[in-house]
């Protein structure tokens, strides 16, 4: 696929996320999908398949969240690899207290699945809303 193919592929994801469509976006990921999450974040470490990315953030983001989206601002594209520049927000249950974080998600595509995500953002803010 092409890059430009790649990007459009990327921000209908993001699109469907938004919606809570969460078996489109699942549907994305390739089975052997490596999801990189930072670490110090809320979960980081890696799942690798569509169902570990599920259980491990999309169900603990739905729980323990409200109201937490992600707002892209821009996508760029080369080749097989798709980066996402945007902004986490949100409210953390727990604590009652809101986010805006700056992220970057970076992709790897193949096929039109998503084979790898990696997540980078200010894991400091993150921690600063889980904590009492």
């Amino acid at each position: 696929m092409t890059a430009t193919e790649n990007r459009e592929r990327s921000q209908a994801l993001y699109e469907a996320f938004g919606r809570g469509d969460i078996p489109t976006v699942l549907a994305s990921l390739d089975p052997d999908v490596e999801w990189i999450e930072a670490e110090g974040g809320p979960y980081p470490g890696t799942s690798r398949s569509p169902d570990a990315v599920l259980q491990n953030v999309f169900m603990r983001l739905r729980t323990e969240w409200d109201g937490f989206t992600v707002t892209p601002h821009q996508f760029v594209a080369s080749d097989d690899t798709v980066v996402m520049i945007g902004e986490y927000g949100g409210t953390y249950k727990a604590t009652g207290k809101s986010i805006h974080i700056p992220v970057v998600h970076v992709w790897t595509l193949r096929d039109g699945k998503a084979t790898r995500f990696v997540q980078h953002t200010d894991t400091v803010l993150f921690q600063r809303a889980l904590e009492p």
